[in-house]
């Protein structure tokens, strides 16, 4: 039987980029897919597009929300597919075969969940390269070192959500990294690596906006890290010293 994959999109204003976004979803090889759109009562024509582009895969909601981890929680509650991954309203798939490469990688039933690369392109050309997040393969003991999957491409199991949880949203910032850990450290989950990029994320994302919203992502990160028992500052300084070289790789990439 064909795995069915829900793509959950949490937007709010996004008239510039969800084009992109539901254009990449279209284009996908593998078919079998629904689209569940969690709107936060967009006031642009955020809700002309989607009703534009949608075909009868697609289950929009439109509704007040207390942030974007409340709606994802929300769209995740309305997903009826076997597995589960997410689309970013400023993202977009970086080839037309994305979601056949995940399906196969599920086709192990062992595998409880599935990441691959990303890259950050500019948000006024999305054909320059910012940065190159190669992300290999996992291994427990690499999360005392900083180490996260991309969240913007990590697929999982339906019963992941339902045995441990969704987004805390007493997180603001980072309670996609607690709920990473959660899974791994404490569902001890097994993850399968794609080793291509697999998503392409505009910068200019919710926690780099300001210092005080930086400071509060580094004080939410240690949080998340403290209470999932993988270790304490050292942890939080590798992860975010661990991008830089995300940049160099950037460069190998457009060589």
């Amino acid at each position: 039987m064909t795995l069915k994959i829900s793509i959950v999109t949490a937007t709010y204003n996004r008239e510039d980029t969800i084009s992109d976004s539901l254009k990449s979803l279209r284009r996908q090889t593998f078919s079998n897919y629904q689209h569940i759109i969690q709107d936060g009562a967009s006031t642009d024509g955020t809700l002309d597009i989607i009703n534009n582009l949608s075909d009868s895969r697609t289950r929009l909601a439109s509704e007040t929300d207390t942030g974007i981890y409340d709606a994802l929680n929300r769209g995740i509650k309305r997903a009826s597919g076997d597995i589960i991954g997410l689309m970013h309203s400023d993202d977009f798939f970086a080839s037309d075969t994305v979601l056949e490469k995940v399906a196969a990688a599920f086709s192990d039933t062992s595998t409880d969940g599935v990441y691959g690369d990303l890259q950050y392109v500019s948000a006024s050309n999305p054909e320059r390269i910012i940065r190159h997040w190669r992300a290999g393969k996992y291994t427990s003991k690499r999360l005392k070192y900083g180490w996260m999957p991309p969240h913007p491409t990590l697929y999982l199991r339906r019963e992941v959500f339902e045995n441990w949880g969704c987004y805390d949203t007493s997180y603001q910032i980072a309670a996609d990294y607690d709920a990473m850990l959660r899974w791994l450290v404490r569902g001890k989950i097994t993850l399968a690596y794609i080793p291509e990029v697999l998503v392409k994320m505009r910068v200019g994302g919710e926690s780099n906006k300001s210092l005080g919203r930086i400071i509060r992502k580094s004080r939410e990160d240690y949080r998340a890290i403290r209470s999932n028992g993988v270790g304490g500052l050292g942890t939080l300084v590798m992860k975010n010293t661990r991008k830089i070289r995300q940049f160099f790789e950037r460069g190998k990439q457009q060589q």
